[in-house]
C-alpha cells in the first residue's frame, strides 16, 4: 500500500477573534470493500473511519468517514481564534491506525 501521509494548512499567525481556515489532506487509498482486483479477488476494506481536530485539549471538530468517501479525504473548516495555540489532527483507520500532525498558531 502507499504511504499514508497527511497534511494541514494553518495561518501561522492571526488577530483575536479572526475566523481563519483551514485546510486538511490525507494520502490514504480508502478501499471501501466492494472492488476487486486485476485476479478478480475482493480488496479488503480498508479506510480512514474517523478524523477529528484539537486545540488546546479541547475537540473543536470530529467526522465519522464512511467507505463511500473517496481517496485522499479533504477537508476544510472555518475556525474563530480567540488565543494562541497548538491544532492536533488525528485520523484514525480501520484497525485503529492512527495518525496525526500538529500546527501551532500565534495570535496577537
Amino acid at each position: 500500500m502507499a504511504k499514508v501521509k497527511p497534511r494541514v494548512k494553518v495561518p501561522k499567525t492571526a488577530e483575536v477573534d479572526e475566523i481563519i481556515e483551514i485546510k486538511t489532506l490525507i494520502s490514504h487509498p480508502m478501499h471501501s470493500g466492494r472492488a476487486v482486483d486485476g485476479d478478480g479477488k475482493i480488496v479488503p476494506r480498508h479506510i480512514i473511519n474517523s478524523f477529528r481536530v484539537v486545540f488546546n485539549g479541547k475537540e473543536i471538530m470530529s467526522v465519522d468517514l464512511k467507505p463511500s468517501v473517496s481517496s485522499n479525504p479533504f477537508f476544510t473548516f472555518p475556525y474563530k481564534v480567540t488565543e494562541s495555540g497548538n491544532f492536533e489532527f488525528i485520523w484514525i483507520e480501520d484497525g485503529g491506525q492512527e495518525y496525526t500532525k500538529s500546527k501551532k498558531i500565534v495570535v496577537g
